[in-house]
């Protein structure tokens, strides 16, 4: 399956707490879509995340957020795993 990474570039009032929250509603809805969220990473100062993710497409994976919680990523590009 193809693995994406997204980016939320700017989240106002972004907080650890929110971040969590928003992944554990994705993590809820994701099955649905045949999507697996793996995980996150944020900077609350900037307002950015980086969520990696198992998608049949860029598109599955942004119908869980916009199912999940409704923020959209800015950007997905597909990757792959380098060693």
């Amino acid at each position: 399956m193809p693995r994406f990474m997204d980016t939320h570039k700017k989240v106002d009032g972004l907080t650890a707490e929110a971040v969590t929250g928003a992944h554990a509603m994705d993590l809820a809805v994701q099955e649905k879509h045949g999507v697996k969220y793996l995980q996150y990473w944020f900077n609350a100062d900037e307002g950015r995340v980086h969520c990696l993710i198992d998608a049949p497409s860029a598109e599955a994976a942004q119908q869980v957020h916009r199912e999940a919680h409704g923020l959209l990523a800015d950007e997905i590009v597909e990757v792959s795993e380098g060693h």
